[in-house]
Parts: C-alpha cells; structure tokens; sequence
C-alpha cells in the first residue's frame, strides 16, 4: 500500500490550496483518512480527519477554514485549506488506516510522504 501526496506549495496569506492523497495498493478497506502537518521545531499534530462513515474531527486553529473529504471510490483524501495563514506553513502528511485484502483481521496505519505548504505573510 502508498499513499502520494500532492498539493502542496507556496501562497499568500489570505489564499488557498487544496492537498490531495491517493491510497493505492491491495486495499480491501479505509477507515479512517486524516491530515497531519508538522511546522519546524514543532511536533506532528492532527490538522483533520474524516471517518468513513463521516465523522470530522478538527484542530482548533484550522475549524472553520479547511475541510477535510474523502472520494471513496479513488482511496482519495482530500484537504481544502482557505483563509491560510503564516502560521499554517508546514509539512502536511496524509495518513490512512487501511484493511488490506490478504489480512482481513487487522487494520494498520499508512502514511504519505509529506508535502510542504508555506504561506507567506
């Protein structure tokens, strides 16, 4: 299984972008699709994630600008990132927990290979 990010780049503040990862790999079933980012000298942190049944969860600093969706059909997760801010310039990862089709039993976490957003002020 690879997840490949892309979407990634440079803008101003104010502007937009919008992050695609596609799982691809003998994937018998996603549960859960999310967005990690990790700014320099800082930690990973959950920007978003989305169940497939649905269900959102959002970091604070991002509600109400990004939205986070999934096609289920391509294994694509996407993030629409609006209003950017300086503050939001980091590496963004996609993360998927995936069932394979040889080990129904179990489900395991995936991740992408990063992408860099950098907002400038």
């Amino acid at each position: 299984v690879q997840l490949q990010a892309s979407g990634g780049g440079l803008v101003q503040a104010g502007g937009s972008l919008r992050l695609s990862c596609a799982a691809s790999g003998s994937i018998f079933s996603i549960n859960v699709m999310a967005w990690y980012r990790q700014a320099p000298g800082k930690q990973r942190e959950l920007v978003a994630a989305l169940t497939s049944g649905g269900s959102t969860n959002y970091a604070d600093s991002v509600k109400g600008r990004f939205t986070i969706s999934r096609d289920n059909a391509k294994n694509t997760v996407y993030l629409q990132m609006n209003s950017l801010k300086p503050e939001d310039t980091a590496i963004y990862y996609c993360s998927a927990l995936i069932t394979i089709a040889t080990m129904l039993n179990r489900r395991d976490d995936y991740w992408g290979q990063g992408t860099l957003v950098t907002v400038s002020s």
